[in-house]
């Protein structure tokens, strides 16, 4: 039988080290298990390039793992902002605030900044302002993701008439009171624990942050949570044949959360971990510090964020499959997208970059995307158009006008309940800083993105379930 000795690896060009004896180890084992030295030698080659694609692989995670911190002094190192930031593009810049562009300018004098796009949508938030998009090389800034990993939409449609919301409101109702949860530290229990294959995923045992998460994730499947994370029913406008479905209206549920404690717990490690590897970083951006993929940190990260954006996922899986069941309904088609996340993409002249989109909607070529009102206004159904200046991205939303604080300083309970009554929205929950007052007009901010993308359907809310209010958890 075959071997994989040390000096076959040296003939193929692995240096003396801890790597070359891990190689030989697991190169052995898949000997062992039938795989001729060919193969063998093949795979191991795709370790010691793509190390990160293999962290989640019982048997070649710990040559992943030194490969990676062999690697650890290719990190980016220069720490100086550019004197004056790269030029970007701005859509609907009339409805931003200065410190939203702002921030975008600070991003764009990042050393590792290779281009960016800001959104119509776009208001201030740690870092990256919410509704940027920023294109870096070789490294992910966790900050520019966003605390919510994976943040997301789903829409899922229905082959009946929203008639029925109003002929049977109670038991519409019903079904987002007991199969929804919704806050802080909502969870499912007993019985009620849900059951999806992100919870068999083997990345969950790759590194020891995600070990200990698993329980969290068991918990907290098909939970939502506070601020603007909702689920509800409303009528969808169809305004072109799509899905095997004809123009026209249809029922509909929309559901806007993330991936909960879990990717709220890989924020907070990583991003601090990124500043503590870039303490010299100017204090203008220091929540824009980032981790090479080059390094193990970086791809723990990478492959910890993707876990996340598989668990929000099923997260909406589960809230919509429980919430229809409960009315006696089963989806034709289904629109999703991530806002939250980093994705690896070529610019128009082949370089490859790390798009990350914070508070953006991925708006390629027929993309299609979820872009949301407020709890008391419209939301889109859109197709992208790629337009490469913007990324290949639209807006998230329809963007705060005003920070949840001032909401609850200035808006009352009276006015807030007076502009859903108006429009027969129902609101489950929800509290003052969510008002649709706090935010911005979402036709304003579908129309100042109408070369990004076509609007292919509009979903008017009808009954809205989100956060109780503050006092009330």
């Amino acid at each position: 039988m075959d071997i994989i000795t040390g000096k076959i690896l040296k003939l193929n060009n692995w240096e003396d080290g801890k790597s070359i004896g891990l190689a030989k180890e697991a190169g052995n084992k898949m000997i062992a298990s039938g795989m001729e030295r060919d193969a063998v030698l093949s795979a191991l080659e795709a370790v010691r390039q793509n190390p990160g694609n293999f962290l989640a692989d019982t048997l070649l995670a710990d040559l992943a793992h030194e490969i990676l911190r062999k690697n650890k002094n290719n990190e980016v190192s220069v720490e100086e902002l550019r004197e004056s930031p790269l030029p970007f593009p701005i859509w609907g810049a009339e409805q931003i605030d200065t410190e939203a562009i702002r921030q975008m300018e600070n991003a764009m004098r990042l050393p590792v900044t290779v281009t960016g796009a800001l959104m119509p949508d776009a208001h201030v938030g740690y870092g990256l302002p919410i509704g940027g998009v920023l294109a870096t090389e070789n490294v992910v800034i966790p900050y520019a993701v966003g605390v919510d990993i994976a943040c997301r939409m789903r829409l899922s449609l229905y082959e009946v008439s929203p008639i029925l919301i109003g002929q049977k409101k109670g038991i519409f109702e019903n079904a987002l009171w007991d199969e929804t949860a919704f806050g802080m530290g909502a969870a499912w229990k007993g019985s009620k624990r849900a059951q999806h294959q992100v919870l068999d995923d083997e990345a969950w045992l790759a590194t020891k942050q995600l070990r200990t998460l698993k329980d969290t994730a068991m918990n907290q499947l098909g939970t939502s949570g506070t601020g603007n994370h909702f689920v509800e029913w409303g009528s969808f406008r169809l305004h072109e044949p799509m899905f095997g479905l004809q123009p026209g209206e249809y029922l509909a549920l929309l559901s806007h959360s993330g991936s909960r404690g879990v990717g709220a717990k890989i924020a907070d490690r990583f991003s601090k971990l990124a500043m503590e590897k870039h303490p010299d970083l100017d204090k203008s951006v220091r929540h824009l510090a980032w981790l090479s993929l080059d390094s193990e940190d970086g791809q723990e990260y990478w492959l910890s964020m993707e876990l996340a954006g598989r668990f929000a996922s099923a997260n909406h899986y589960i809230i919509h499959k429980r919430v229809a069941a409960a009315v006696g309904l089963k989806e034709v088609a289904v629109v999703e997208n991530h806002h939250n996340f980093a994705w690896r993409e070529k610019l128009p002249d082949g370089r490859e970059v790390i798009v990350h989109r914070k508070g953006a909607t991925p708006a390629g070529v027929g993309i299609l995307g979820v872009i949301p009102g407020s709890m008391g206004d419209a939301g889109y159904v859109v197709r992208g158009r790629g337009v490469s200046e913007s990324l290949e991205s639209a807006s998230h939303g329809a963007g705060r006008r005003m920070s949840r604080k001032a909401a609850i300083n200035s808006i009352s309970k009276r006015e807030r309940d007076d502009y859903l009554k108006e429009r027969g929205v129902t609101l489950l929950g929800g509290g003052i800083d969510e008002s649709p007052q706090a935010y911005k007009a979402i036709d304003e901010v579908i129309t100042a993105q109408h070369d990004l993308v076509d609007v292919i359907g509009k979903f008017t809310p009808r009954i809205v379930r989100m956060a109780d209010e503050p006092g009330d958890i």
